[in-house]
């Protein structure tokens, strides 16, 4: 007795294919071809090229990576918690040991013990943005735009 149906002969098989590249040529023809679908809309944010989104939370500071998890920001000690994700400047994760003695201007995210959680090194078009706040006060006397991210005076 046999559980598995034989495969279908060749004829068959073409012609499944050819039904179904034809099926694929009506669906690109309705929509407007692969153009239409992968530009986006009026509605998505508009955001400068080179820019990612940070959260809210986030503080700039300068880093120094030294023995995993030490580092030095903005000249304190500081340790990196046990998930932390480090970013580097085109959004690739970067290990603490790849970073070694090295010393960046950085975008920082901090756990509910105080350990650094995520960190983005920042690139060019990032560095150019100066109006991010250093401390938790600077951050609280400002408003976030966030589909900009850009802060500013209320």
């Amino acid at each position: 007795m046999y559980r598995c149906a034989p495969p279908a002969p060749a004829r068959r098989r073409s012609m499944m294919a050819a039904a179904a590249s034809t099926a694929l040529f009506s669906l690109v023809a309705t929509f407007g071809g692969v153009a239409a679908i992968a530009t986006p809309t009026s509605a998505q944010a508009q955001i400068a090229p080179g820019h990612r989104y940070f959260p809210q939370r986030a503080l700039r500071g300068e880093i120094v990576f030294g023995v995993t998890p030490d580092v030095l920001l903005n000249g304190k000690p500081a340790r990196l918690a046990p998930g932390a994700r480090i970013r580097n400047a085109v959004d690739l994760v970067a290990t603490p040991g790849s970073l070694y003695e090295q010393k960046a201007t950085v975008l920082y995210t901090r756990d509910i013990n105080g350990l650094l959680m995520e960190i983005w090194l920042l690139s060019e078009v990032e560095l150019a943005n100066k109006s991010w706040p250093t401390t938790p006060d600077q951050a609280s006397k400002l408003v976030f735009d966030q589909a900009s991210q850009v802060w500013r005076k209320p």
